[in-house]
């Protein structure tokens, strides 16, 4: 929402808006001239306006409430990125089950650095340039388009990056998988004229995805381009080589060497994501010798393996993991570290997430040394009979060899009770969409106050 109300305000728009509570996003928009007010309340609502709203703002709501009574247009925020996309020349979208907050963010990144202007509205804070979205009025838009409510039907770009499909939010997928291919087929079927689908066909969700048009012929603009590591693909990833600070790998386009690719995002994920990133920019006609340096210097979005901080030895990420897939690939990375004791601490997020993969998610922490498990992250849901961490836990612990603990409580609590047990060389990753961002803050403060109890 951030992203769209600054692109907004670089446009001369009027903007106003509300949040339940202050923080970095609020400070930017407000910095740019928006009115934001801390707490949703009916008279924050201008007599004369559209109201954009997301999937998280519930029809109670006080502001939709009087926007309804006055009869004003109320729109998803999906069809502002939607409206904003159709007046971009050239739209790039990266959209998948994960992944697509990187991507979006790595080429926004890659382009803005290469000095191409590119306009952009992704799902988190790019590095460096320390923004989320930006209207430059250049030929390139570039948008990280979510599928977890139906609402990515509704955007046309010009060449879209499917990097993988997988059961997920099926509190809105109802059949799972068969949902998910479903809502593709019918957006991949608004593509703009003589659009291109690069499709990752090492992922089994997306391979289905492109037998089921190549199958049925069906009367859609796009064409499939596809890439993988080391397959016989249109691109893929060979030669590659994992280094404590740095990943290599070579690019081949339809069997022709065309770069080699230095990246310092950790995981075989990540070269997918790099791939997809520099295969979609050659497709858009980029010219990727003023790009292909910059990919080296993309330390990751915010939330995404992120470095929060460190005292006597041990080391603090940050996560945005909730799928197991996600977690499998971000604890992966994590072999990385050498001689060093990995410690996982999971906030499973949503009951429904946490019923629906439960079996997933068991398979998902087998490349660590300890796993702690916290309460559940609600995100408005109510909880499921039987669906919590403490059984979680007890089941986890009949099936893998690793010490799994599960820790009750805030996550200020969970900090106080896991800071005691750590000791030099640990890594502690944060794993979750909700509260357990703090977690590394909340260890940061515990150990500051033994150093002042100490001197």
């Amino acid at each position: 929402m951030s992203g769209l109300a600054k692109y907004l305000l670089q446009n001369g728009y009027e903007v106003s808006g509300s949040d339940i509570s202050d923080s970095k996003y609020v400070k930017n928009v407000r910095d740019l001239g928006a009115t934001v007010y801390i707490g949703h309340d009916e008279s924050n609502l201008p007599p004369d306006c559209t109201v954009v709203a997301s999937t998280a703002i519930k029809d109670n709501n006080p502001e939709i409430q009087k926007a309804k009574r006055l009869g004003l247009p109320i729109w998803h925020r999906s069809d502002l990125l939607a409206e904003i996309s159709q007046n971009e020349t050239y739209f790039i979208g990266f959209s998948g089950t994960h992944g697509k907050t990187t991507t979006s963010g790595l080429c926004s990144y890659v382009m803005e650095k290469a000095g191409l202007k590119p306009s952009y509205v992704v799902g988190g804070i790019i590095p460096e340039i320390n923004t989320n979205a930006n209207s430059s009025g250049g030929k390139y838009f570039i948008a990280e388009l979510d599928e977890s409510d139906g609402t990515i039907v509704k955007y046309s770009p010009n060449l879209v990056v499917v990097n993988n499909l997988e059961p997920d939010h099926l509190d809105f997928y109802k059949n799972g998988l068969e949902s998910i291919l479903e809502t593709f087929e019918n957006f991949l079927s608004r593509m703009r004229e003589n659009g291109i689908v690069l499709a990752n066909t090492d992922n089994d969700g997306v391979k289905l995805l492109v037998k089921y048009f190549t199958d049925h012929k069906l009367g859609h603009n796009a064409k499939f381009i596809t890439y993988s590591i080391g397959g016989n693909t249109d691109y893929s990833a060979k030669n590659i080589n994992y280094g404590e600070e740095f990943t290599t790998f070579d690019i081949y386009y339809k069997g022709e060497f065309k770069t080699t690719l230095k990246i310092c995002l950790k995981g075989v994920h990540n070269v997918y994501n790099s791939l997809a990133v520099w295969a979609s920019l050659n497709e858009a006609g980029v010219d990727t010798n003023l790009t292909d340096s910059y990919f080296a210097e993309f330390a990751g979005m915010g939330r995404r393996f992120q470095k929060v901080g460190e005292f006597n030895g041990v080391v603090i990420y940050d996560d945005y993991a909730h799928h197991p897939t996600e977690i499998k690939a971000t604890l992966s990375a994590s072999k990385s570290f050498k001689d060093k004791n990995v410690i996982a601490v999971f906030q499973p997020h949503r009951y429904t997430r946490l019923q629906n993969l439960w079996n997933e998610f068991m398979e998902a922490f087998d490349s660590v040394d300890r796993v702690y498990v916290t309460d559940v992250y609600a995100a408005s849901e109510t909880p499921i009979e039987g669906v919590n961490s403490k059984a979680f836990v007890q089941e986890i612990n009949e099936k893998i060899d690793i010490p799994c603990v599960y820790i009750e409580g805030s996550i200020s609590e969970v900090a106080q009770k896991l800071f005691p047990t750590l000791k030099s060389g640990d890594v502690v990753i944060g794993l979750g969409a909700g509260s357990i961002t703090n977690l590394g803050k909340e260890l940061l403060v515990l150990n500051n106050e033994r150093v002042v109890v100490g001197n």
